[in-house]
């Protein structure tokens, strides 16, 4: 029986089994003349795990809560949790937990809550945003802390059972159990897949093995699913550790240049890497296009043949994009580069009416709406043709625009629309698409698909 939110047993199930009993008890056997029936002991019932309850005992003490408040009222606007894992006060939350004082250090304070009650203030120590992870230390310090597991990834098993701890929603303390089902698969950012279930404010607390040690941090999970959510590898919190542990603490004044460095070095391994993957032929009619090879660059397909009425035209549209997506503000991720080639065929179309298709066809492929706030105003050139080597690949029509990010120097989201201009009848149009990268670096990635176009043989 469910009332709201409880599952109670229902009643007249005891009830029932209680008159089965009765009606079973009848005579003793003996007294009937029959020969006594031996009772089969019965075994002991199993006594329920209480792992969770002894890892939350023990990790109670370790637990904390963060804040961040406006510095004018002190009222809160964001909640996360956190761990400690040093004896003097040092422990470790997500960066977009502390996001807010990064980006605004003159606005916002950071203080942290246990589970005793206890609050105070926290000092910044540094920050990774490319695996969303900070280290903070608290003013008035427990003794207490968790230890990292010193086992590799590769020696967990999936099912193992894990442990997850935070305050969801901020109603208190609680630890989640769940299983390890290894790395994400198909993703740049290495994550942990986790089946277990986190909520908003548990992002930044830990979540350890049966023997209490920390084997990753909570940091996200997927909307739309059921029980799918993620872990930062512990070690990536180990590594930014010591290297916290070996410098000064930014100075708040400096906080938003190292996040644009950090953007910045992310993002040129990232393009480093899309260019080592390689890539690969992708057929559209006529034309050959590139595609990257790599497992983190997923494509999906769609067509208009199923249209009712028949369209005039075939549009046949391949859309790729990267998952590499970065967290940098509640109103900002970058890092993600899609490719989306639309190979397009008249029907019942002549020259002009399929050149006016095209035209319609030839839009932005701009990932989101641009906020002034964040970006200067878009430039654009257009009505170039793409230069190919003879008889190597068709001319090619494209639109070329840029904006640049005011707060984080020398980074760019570029957009390409290019159109085939070889054929009345058929086209390929393709559309890039890339967040927060340097000029030279979208030019070269730009020019490597470019190249790559080719007409079928």
């Amino acid at each position: 029986m469910i009332v709201g939110n409880m599952v109670f047993a229902p009643r007249f199930v005891l009830v029932l089994l209680l008159a089965v009993a009765l009606l079973c008890r009848g005579e003793p056997a003996a007294a009937q003349g029959n020969p006594p029936v031996r009772e089969t002991p019965r075994a002991a019932p199993l006594p329920v795990s209480s792992t969770a309850e002894h890892i939350f005992e023990e990790a109670r003490g370790k637990l904390l809560q963060i804040r961040t408040e406006l510095a004018a009222s002190g009222h809160q606007t964001s909640l996360g949790s956190a761990f400690l894992v040093t004896d003097n006060g040092i422990a470790i939350t997500n960066y977009h937990v502390v996001s807010q004082y990064v980006l605004e250090p003159n606005l916002y304070r950071l203080h942290y809550f246990t589970a005793a009650g206890e609050r105070g203030d926290l000092q910044l120590l540094g920050f990774d945003v490319a695996d969303d992870l900070a280290v903070v230390r608290l003013d008035n310090p427990p003794k207490d802390h968790f230890n990292f597991d010193a086992r590799k990834l590769e020696e967990l098993t999936k099912g193992e059972r894990l442990y997850a701890m935070g305050n969801p929603l901020d109603i208190g303390f609680a630890i989640v159990e769940g299983t390890y089902n290894g790395l994400v698969e198909r993703s740049y950012t290495p994550r942990i897949h986790f089946s277990g279930a986190l909520n908003p404010g548990m992002s930044g607390g830990p979540a350890v093995a049966p023997d209490g040690a920390v084997i990753g941090v909570n940091v996200a999970t997927r909307l739309g699913g059921s029980l799918v959510s993620f872990l930062v590898p512990a070690g990536y919190a180990v590594a930014l550790l010591a290297e916290a542990q070996q410098h000064e603490p930014p100075a708040p004044s400096a906080l938003r240049a190292e996040l644009g460095r950090q953007i910045a070095a992310r993002q040129a391994t990232l393009y480093a890497a899309l260019a080592a993957g390689g890539y690969r032929g992708a057929h559209f009619g006529p034309y050959v296009a590139a595609e990257s090879k790599l497992d983190w660059f997923t494509c999906w397909s769609q067509t208009n043949a199923e249209q009712v009425p028949k369209p005039r035209a075939a549009v046949e549209t391949t859309n790729c994009s990267s998952d590499s997506d970065l967290f940098v503000a509640d109103d900002l991720s970058v890092g993600r580069l899609t490719i989306a080639h639309s190979y397009a065929r008249s029907t019942d179309l002549n020259a002009f009416q399929f050149a006016a298709l095209l035209q319609q066809q030839d839009r932005l492929a701009w990932n989101g709406f641009a906020r002034e706030k964040w970006y200067t105003a878009q430039r654009c050139d257009q009505g170039f043709t793409v230069a190919t080597e003879p008889d190597q690949g068709p001319p090619v029509h494209a639109l070329w625009c840029a904006r640049a990010y005011k707060s984080f120097d020398a980074l760019y989201d570029v957009a390409v629309t290019s159109v085939t201009e070889d054929r009345k009848a058929e086209a390929l149009i393709s559309r890039f698409s890339l967040q927060a990268v340097s000029y030279e670096t979208a030019i070269a990635t730009i020019r490597q698909f470019f190249e790559a176009l080719r007409w079928q043989k």
